[in-house]
């Protein structure tokens, strides 16, 4: 394995899926490579998960 350059379908931008990440995907037993780069995964997870103010 060696790290691969990956294109995030949000913003365009490339970025690195590294060996130590694919090891993870392949224990895990993932079949689809990530499709967004760290940051528009974060965006995302954000705004799926509403924030309870009440705590």
């Amino acid at each position: 394995m060696e790290d691969r350059t990956l294109i995030c379908q949000d913003c365009g931008e490339e970025f690195v899926f590294t060996v130590g990440e694919q090891e993870f995907y392949q224990e895990k037993g993932f079949d689809n490579e990530p499709k967004r780069c760290r940051e528009c995964r974060t965006k995302r997870k954000q705004t799926r998960r509403p924030r309870n103010s009440n705590f």
